[in-house]
């Protein structure tokens, strides 16, 4: 029986077909009870049953297994270590299909996975309800089961459950049959489908409808009351799926589609097949309180969720190790759906964000192949990383531009048509695109999903020649020996003069002569045209020279002036540049506008300040003072009020230049927002504080609070405790903990453990101010048991590790957190960990080598003082 153990997978000598499951949660109790008959093709001669169970106690008496005769196991035995259950005959089981069944109960528990509870209030009063999150390996939770994605059965399921309150499922409703208090509802059989994407939602709730042009009906569930808010989701649902069904060419698979919002939910939403589950941020809109980010939160997130109901639950990953294939295709094709519903966004835009959190991450050690082998299922919840969702979106966008659209496309359609109701792998993917385009996909993407990591392209420009060279970037400087098949576009001097080449060796040269960039003379050269590649760029001194200018005269599009400044970071951070020139280049951007670029010189603006205050005190005034004048032309363009007929991401463009200001101390919007502020909490409806500036307001009021001088800070908890809106929550607890002072600090981060803030929200009350650092890490090691004993199970935990640790920047705090967390390691935040370690080591680097820069502080005291 022992060599079922510690097995990442299930054996193969049983198939289960279809599951008729029935269960009976008690929401006041907090447990269930529940049954379950699998049909099962027993495949091979075997003594054994093994399946997933975890948490849960099965009745052994009630188990059996019938096929030519009925058998009952021998032994039972749940193996709760590796969340398996054995079931041991006395003879062996005919090959054939029989027919398993099992009586279980379980606990609705309170951590956010498999079947739990979730609370919510309804006319004053405290309710439960209950709720499914099974992804990735949770549906074991609920009821015995093959819980991996390739085992795909059908299911059939039964609630008994309170009659006045709404059950949902996958499929329509069967029939429903009410016994005075109590209720049995049926819902007709799913297709074939995957543990991961079953769900049950049991509560009170109001909805909005509407239906697609081919009759599907659409449905947002949420609290009751909050019906309204409901009705963007629902808008972008109805036509993302019609948009879907052209783009996959392949009907929506359901009859009907429902989202539903559920108060307590640790991810942003997840797909399951026909009943998508949200969190109340990334589902409901509130016309008056909702900013312009939440939605477009919204409208992405619901697009991701829908592109699942073909890429992910119709054609599934065969194993996690594929797990990319699902988000970063999702995360990808979502912002092709806003872009057609929102032009104006300027999604494709914003998706460098995606790529520069992608490339974040990539540049580390530990990072890991965008493939990553999974060998037992504690293992699976870290890789819900920004490899797996961004920098998976990243190459999926690098290979469609690089195959074009259309035959991207058609290939993608034809993916879907051959592995609909079944699994693929990503090499399954490469060879439909390879013989759709006739390009060698396979090659070219397996060194860019098997590998980890990606190269920084070098550019020299020597005699009319252009010398390139690519090796792997590492941001603590050193070099890995990986090597990639690199799409390399460039333009010189216009976008008219471009070409487009595969650098697949170490290095190459292109004569200028023989192509068409017959005149590089004085031009500008652009590598890595609107940044479609997943690589970083290093130009000689004299072409970076000719892009500063470029920029400066506007000639570049904003996608390419947003990478040369994200290259130019991370270079720098790297120590392949001074800091005097990155913030030379960043002067360059004093006239920008456009919200992309801004918000990312605002991000990098933050590293660069915090780092600099690790360095060296005397500089710190100076590049603050520098921020501010970087910051101001925009600033004043935008002003404080919305503007009549301004766009959306102007909008968005406001909230965060005028919270840059705040940090950076700058006094005249300090005074205003604390004017504006005070006039909200006097009256909420005031026209001077709008959703898009609030946390702007909250950030600036919280840097003048401290232990004497409390009042605005019991100001915003009292907003906190008197809004029903999930998003101003989330924007209060993410302002109140910027404040200066470790004594308000440390009193955030206590708050942020109790009953008033949901546990699944506690992590954005962890975006410390930098005067903060060391009390949050002392906060972290009082709290650690307390946290891993509330949130050791999901991965929430890991944002705890990240937020505290990942800011520090001395090789002795390194060391610290180190010997603190060597007696209490977990599976769960192993890799977590070690990537946090490792910033604060590539920190304290760029600290010393800022400290040995010579002149640092005449260029930077020059730059902030400059008159334009």
């Amino acid at each position: 029986m022992d060599h079922f153990k510690g097995q990442p997978r299930l054996p193969k000598f049983a198939v289960p077909k279809r599951y008729a499951i029935r269960l009976k949660p008690d929401l006041s109790a907090c447990t269930f009870a529940g049954s379950v008959s699998v049909d099962l093709d027993i495949v091979d001669h075997t003594k054994f049953i093994v399946l997933n169970a975890g948490d849960l106690s099965v009745h052994s008496s009630s188990v059996s297994f019938t096929s030519s005769k009925v058998f009952q196991p021998v032994k039972v035995e749940l193996v709760e270590a590796d969340e398996i259950l054995v079931l041991e005959f006395a003879e062996t089981l005919p090959v054939g299909v029989g027919i398993l069944k099992i009586d279980f109960d379980g606990v609705l528990n309170d951590k956010m996975k498999g079947f739990y509870k979730s609370t919510y209030e309804h006319q004053g009063e405290k309710k439960n309800m209950a709720v499914t999150q099974f992804e990735p390996a949770d549906a074991r939770r609920c009821f015995p089961c093959w819980d991996e994605p390739a085992c795909k059965a059908k299911f059939m399921i039964t609630l008994d459950v309170p009659s006045e309150l709404v059950a949902l499922s996958n499929m329509p409703v069967l029939e429903e049959k009410v016994d005075g208090p109590l209720k049995t509802v049926s819902y007709q059989e799913t297709p074939i489908m995957s543990t991961y994407l079953v769900a049950v939602v049991v509560g009170l709730f109001d909805y909005v409808e509407d239906y697609t042009s081919d009759g599907i009906k659409v449905r947002v569930y949420c609290q009751v009351g909050k019906a309204n808010q409901g009705k963007l989701a629902l808008n972008v649902a109805v036509k993302t799926l019609e948009l879907y069904k052209e783009y996959f060419a392949v009907q929506y698979a359901l009859p009907k589609l429902d989202m539903i919002a559920i108060p307590d939910f640790a991810f942003g939403a997840m797909e399951n097949y026909g009943l998508v589950t949200y969190r109340e941020t990334a589902l409901l809109f509130d016309d008056k309180n909702s900013a312009a980010a939440n939605k477009q939160r919204v409208a992405t997130v619901v697009a991701h969720e829908l592109a699942h109901q073909w890429f992910g639950n119709l054609v599934t990953m065969e194993w996690w190790t594929h797990l990319w294939l699902n988000e970063g295709f999702a995360t990808w094709v979502s912002y092709l759906a806003a872009d057609s519903l929102f032009p104006e966004w300027k999604v494709w835009t914003q998706f460098l964000d995606q790529i520069t959190e992608g490339l974040r991450l990539d540049c580390l050690e530990e990072s890991h192949p965008i493939e990553v082998e999974i060998n037992h299922a504690s293992e699976i919840n870290e890789i819900f990383d920004a490899i797996s969702y961004r920098k998976g979106a990243s190459v999926i966008r690098m290979l469609q531009s690089y195959l074009g659209a259309e035959c991207f496309q058609r290939s993608l359609a034809s993916y879907i048509k051959k592995h609909a109701y079944s699994n693929a792998k990503t090499e399954d993917l490469w060879t439909a695109l390879e013989e759709g385009s006739g390009e060698p996909v396979n090659e070219l993407m397996n060194s860019w999903t098997r590998q980890k990591g990606y190269p920084v392209v070098s550019v020299k420009l020597k005699d009319q020649k252009l010398e390139f060279e690519q090796s792997q970037f590492l941001a603590s400087g050193s070099h890995g020996d990986g090597q990639w098949i690199v799409p390399i576009t460039l333009c010189c001097g216009s976008y008219d003069v471009h070409k487009n080449f595969l650098l697949q060796t170490k290095s190459e040269t292109l004569d200028a002569k023989d192509s068409r960039l017959a005149e590089i003379g004085s031009a500008w050269i652009k590598l890595n045209v609107h940044q479609t590649g997943f690589y970083r760029v290093k130009y000689d001194e004299e072409l970076s020279a000719r892009l500063r200018y470029a920029i400066e005269k506007k000639y570049l599009t904003e996608t390419d002036r947003f990478g040369i400044l994200d290259d130019s970071f991370a270079l720098c951070m790297a120590r392949h540049q001074s800091l005097t020139s990155l913030l030379t280049l960043m002067d360059a951007y004093r006239e920008e506008l456009e919200y992309t670029v801004l918000s990312n010189l605002i991000n990098l603006s933050y590293k660069v300040t915090s780092i600099v205050a690790d360095a060296t005190h005397e500089l710190s005034d100076y590049v603050n003072q520098f921020f501010i004048n970087l910051f101001q032309y925009s600033a004043e363009k935008l002003g404080w009020d919305p503007i009549q007929g301004e766009s959306h991401l102007d909008a968005m463009l406001r909230g965060e230049i005028l919270t840059a200001l705040a940090v950076y101390g700058h006094d005249p919007t300090l005074n205003e927002a604390s004017r504006r502020f005070h006039a909200f909490v006097d009256d909420r409806n005031t026209p001077l504080l709008p959703p898009d500036i609030r946390k702007a307001a909250y950030v600036a009021v919280m840097q003048r609070v401290s232990p004497s001088s409390r009042l605005g800070f019991d100001s915003l908890l009292r907003v906190y405790r008197e809004t029903d809106l999930s998003q101003e929550k989330t924007r209060i607890l993410s302002s109140i903990a910027s404040c200066p002072d470790p004594n308000i600090v440390l009193e955030v981060l206590n708050f942020v453990l109790t009953s008033e803030v949901r546990s699944q929200d506690a992590v954005f009350g962890l975006a410390v101010s930098k005067e903060g650092r060391e009390t949050a890490w002392a906060w972290l090691k009082d709290k650690w048991d307390h946290i891993e004993k509330t949130w050791g199970t999901g991965f929430l935990i890991t944002r705890f590790v990240s937020a505290v640790v990942s800011p520090f920047a001395s090789f002795e705090k390194a060391k610290e957190v180190e010997e603190f967390f060597a007696g209490r390691t977990m599976s769960s935040i192993a890799r977590t960990l070690k990537q946090s370690i490792e910033r604060v080591i590539i920190n304290a680097k760029w600290v010393q080598s800022i400290q040995n820069e010579k002149h640092l502080a005449e260029a930077v005291k020059e730059l902030a003082y400059r008159k334009y």
